[in-house]
């Protein structure tokens, strides 16, 4: 096969893998509230929706192992404690929301179906895909990507050219920092631990293939996909500010998004929107859930009957859990990824380090350090910001969310600083 060829099919399979329900409804919603601050919402979006998803896929290129080798380094039972729980997420929350905005979207508008028989249906067509995951790359890269991005650059292409010459101030204090939380609930940083693993595995189907060669392969594929990313993320998210006008002040997130394609599209707009919806979720889905089946199956020694119990598992699940509307299922994930999101980035970022600065000491100091770190900002989601107030001052950029940082370079440097002098 032709190597570029392999790269955007390769590259084109993993933009869908990430590509999901979050990814569509985040952007115009972020966009409208955004107003004249679009670009540093945009730039806070990347760094958490598209930067470090991308790095993630870099370690992935760098190991070419499975999430389990993303967190042995700090010890073998913390990474087991971690995969599950990564997992038990993405198959809890992610993946069902991706069949309630299917539902919401292009289902409830064209029928009188209930969100029962959707999801269903939805998540039977999901299993039999899962079944056949050595076709996924294929099918999902060569067939169903180009599609999506076919809609959404029509969509993104239109607003360009044709929106209002008005544009509404923006209702955030802190835009960048609205862009970096708000890139949390795309799961994009899971979804590259998760979905790398995805890709690694069905790359291994070819024996053929060196290490090299599917490091090379994977690297290039991770810019393909990021690249896309970024351009349906920035336009999203633009042709939300300057349409913002036209928005209701209560419109949610799916409604700013189904205004905008009627806006850009007219009435066609509504049916295109329809199946860019199914598709896009539908290939999250996909990935989301054989990547869950994959680690299990690798766990209980390359069993296929696992493989095939953990994906019908995820699929009941996800039939459960997608009765609920989306609104509702982004509210109660925010704390879950208030909790596991900083210690995913954290092992991102160390993996792709050089071998010098990322030993043991280092991924067990600065884990532990981003955990407790990390505890303040998970539970002001829970608790009454007063009750907190006293520690969230002590602890610099908690604020804001992000009280992790700080600590975390700081035990970076000085654990790096300890461990080159001892060797001195």
């Amino acid at each position: 096969m032709n190597k570029a060829k392999d790269v955007l099919i390769t590259g084109f399979a993993l933009f869908s893998m990430f590509f999901g329900a979050g990814n569509l409804i985040l952007p115009p919603f972020l966009g409208k509230n955004a107003g004249d601050t679009w670009f540093l919402v945009t730039l806070g979006f990347f760094i958490t929706a598209v930067f470090i998803p991308i790095l993630g896929i870099l370690a992935h290129a760098k190991i070419q192992g499975t999430m389990y080798d993303f967190g042995k380094k700090v010890s073998p039972a913390f990474s087991v404690a971690y995969c599950f729980i990564v997992y038990i997420i993405s198959i809890a929350l992610p993946a069902p929301r991706t069949a309630s905005v299917t539902h919401e979207m292009a289902i409830l508008p064209y029928t009188g179906l209930s969100s029962l028989i959707t999801s269903t249906i939805y998540f039977s067509l999901v299993f039999v895909f899962v079944m056949n995951r050595s076709k996924i790359l294929m099918l999902l890269g060569k067939y169903l990507t180009p599609l999506i991005m076919f809609i959404l650059l029509a969509i993104i292409a239109v607003g360009v050219f044709s929106h209002p010459n008005t544009i509404d101030q923006s209702t955030f204090t802190s835009p960048l920092v609205s862009g970096l939380l708000e890139g949390y609930q795309t799961f994009d940083a899971i979804g590259a631990v998760v979905v790398g693993g995805v890709l690694v595995i069905s790359l291994n189907f070819d024996k053929g293939s060196s290490f090299e060669v599917k490091r090379s392969l994977i690297r290039k594929a991770g810019f393909v996909a990021g690249l896309g990313l970024l351009i349906i993320y920035a336009g999203l998210i633009y042709n939300g500010a300057w349409f913002n006008t036209s928005f209701s002040e209560t419109a949610s997130r799916a409604a700013i998004l189904s205004s905008l394609s009627t806006q850009t599209l007219g009435s066609i707009g509504t049916a295109f929107l329809s199946v860019l919806v199914a598709l896009a979720c539908f290939t999250t889905a996909v990935g989301i859930i054989t990547g869950t089946a994959d680690y299990f199956k690798g766990y209980f020694n390359d069993s296929p009957k696992v493989y095939m119990v953990t994906a019908l598992i995820s699929c009941i699940l996800g039939v459960l859990v997608g009765q609920f509307d989306v609104k509702y299922i982004i509210t109660i994930a925010l704390p879950a990824l208030m909790f596991i999101y900083p210690i995913t980035i954290v092992l991102i970022v160390l993996n792709i380090l050089p071998e010098k600065w990322s030993s043991p000491i280092v991924f067990k100091a600065v884990v532990l350090v981003t955990f407790i770190f990390s505890i303040p900002d998970f539970l002001q989601f829970l608790l009454p910001k007063e009750q907190l107030k006293g520690v969230i001052n002590i602890i610099p950029l908690a604020n804001h969310h992000i009280g992790l940082v700080v600590p975390a370079l700081v035990s970076f440097v000085l654990v790096n600083f300890f461990v080159k002098k001892k060797y001195e």
